[in-house]
């Protein structure tokens, strides 16, 4: 058979596409250009053509702020377009710029200026988890009296478009629960002391040692990162209000090599889980160390990577996976929402997708229920002298307590001062009844220091 040859040229690099000149401009005023404004501006250069192809608008920096300015005069050396203003809050009420990408951290300068972008009528884009766990009912409530979207993609699970998934994909299904390993920082330093048998505190060091960490890593390994995102994801989930205050904040801190090494060989991973629930007309909003069977999906998750499960009544289990750190990684969500401004900047606000998932006037609040009242599994371990004389009489007081025991396993401490501990695995109970038991527990001859507790999750 006869071919006919018909070349057809493709331009195959997307770089090499030309910006059409007519397309309508996005003017973008980005403020800070550290690891996220720094990775934004490289991020939406390198792709300009492609995102314009894309969306049918050129989406361009057109004035940067930093506190650097020879850094940024460096990086935006080459771009005649780009100014660099001395002034963040002047940028932030500048006429010539549509929409303002807040990327220097913090709660306070940050919010200032996000406030001042919204009352001069700009479109606000940031990846500041705490801001908006902190400050979120005000700046929403500010950008909706204005007019005007504020999103932030980039503040919860970074590489993982997570919000969309809530506020879009799964628009349809009655949420049930929402579970994710959402700090990259704490996950790495898990990783490596499961991995490694290492102790926090050199885990911590080596995670420091490789820019996983900050010099001043209590934000992460206390848990407050994570309950600033569970806060945004349970809002997305659940039509509830952003209420930071009422989730219960456990960290990694006080996590014992012990306790990752004893789970370990019982069949479990420690893992730092933020977790929203439904549980009867209220919510359960945590985040704690928790073991997870090592089959289970999230266990899988290693490194400074992310992991979000949804439980949905329509779409079932739904996972999504991703870098949970790094400046293009952020930066590649913080455009989605440059291109979502784009895209809706001139329709009616009706017809937008709501900031937090639900239209403002359906958004109820709903009882976040006490801790004392969780009912889960836990893992309890007692250091032993005599593992006979203790396993006998722990067993009759978890049974007094009406606390029932799934497994209880002996093990011996690596120190090797031949220790002895007692590990329990117990069927579901409350908090509050296994607080109590604790108490008791520590008191019996024989138990040395506390009682080490930790809960246990199935997430079917």
């Amino acid at each position: 058979m006869h071919h006919s040859h018909h070349t057809v040229s493709f331009a195959q690099d997307a770089s090499a596409l030309p910006v059409p000149p007519a397309l309508p401009r996005l003017r973008v005023g980005l403020i800070g250009l550290g690891t996220v404004g720094g990775g934004t501006y490289r991020v939406l250069q390198r792709n300009r053509a492609l995102i314009a192809a894309r969306t049918g608008r050129d989406i361009a920096v057109t004035k940067v702020a930093a506190r650097n300015r020879a850094r940024a005069q460096a990086l935006v050396a080459d771009d005649a377009d780009v100014a660099v203003v001395e002034d963040a809050f002047a940028l932030a009420a500048h006429p010539d710029i549509d929409v303002v990408v807040e990327a220097i951290g913090g709660t306070t300068v940050a919010r200032e200026l996000v406030l001042c972008a919204i009352a001069h009528g700009k479109h606000v884009v940031t990846a500041n988890k705490a801001l908006l766990a902190e400050h979120g009912e005000a700046i929403f409530a500010a950008a909706q009296a204005q007019g005007v979207v504020v999103g932030y993609e980039g503040a919860v699970a970074v590489s993982i478009p997570i919000i969309k998934a809530l506020r879009e994909g799964l628009t349809a299904n009655r949420i049930e629960w929402v579970a994710g390993i959402i700090n990259g920082t704490t996950n790495f330093i898990l990783s490596e002391m499961r991995s490694k048998g290492v102790s926090f505190a050199d885990a911590l060091a080596d995670a420091q040692a490789r820019g996983f960490a900050e010099a001043d890593p209590a934000f992460d390994v206390e848990g407050v990162d994570a309950a600033h995102k569970i806060t945004l994801l349970a809002a997305n989930a659940f039509g509830v209000p952003v209420r930071f205050d009422a989730v219960h904040v456990e960290g990694i801190h006080t996590l014992e090599q012990a306790d990752v090494g004893f789970a370990e060989r019982l069949g479990y991973r420690v893992k730092l889980l933020g977790l929203a629930k439904r549980q009867g007309l209220g919510l359960e909003l945590r985040v704690h160390p928790t073991l997870l069977a090592d089959d289970h999906l999230l266990a899988q998750v290693h490194g400074s990577m992310n992991a979000v499960l949804v439980k949905s009544d329509a779409a079932g289990l739904t996972m999504y996976y991703g870098a949970g750190a790094g400046a293009e990684q952020t930066a590649s969500a913080v455009i989605a929402d440059l291109v979502d401004v784009a895209r809706v900047a001139g329709q009616a606000q009706h017809d937008r997708v709501p900031h937090l998932a639900f239209q403002p006037q359906a958004v109820v609040p709903l009882p976040v229920a006490p801790m004392a009242d969780l009912v889960c599994r836990h893992y309890l371990r007692l250091d032993v002298a005599d593992v006979q004389q203790t396993a006998a009489r722990a067993l009759a007081t978890l049974g007094e307590a009406g606390v029932q025991v799934e497994r209880m396993e002996r093990f011996t401490h690596a120190d090797g001062d031949g220790a002895s501990a007692l590990v329990v695995l117990t069927l579901p109970a409350t908090q509050a009844c296994i607080a109590a038991v604790a108490a008791r527990l520590e008191r019996l001859p024989g138990v040395r220091g506390s009682v080490r507790q930790l809960r246990l999750e199935t997430l079917h």
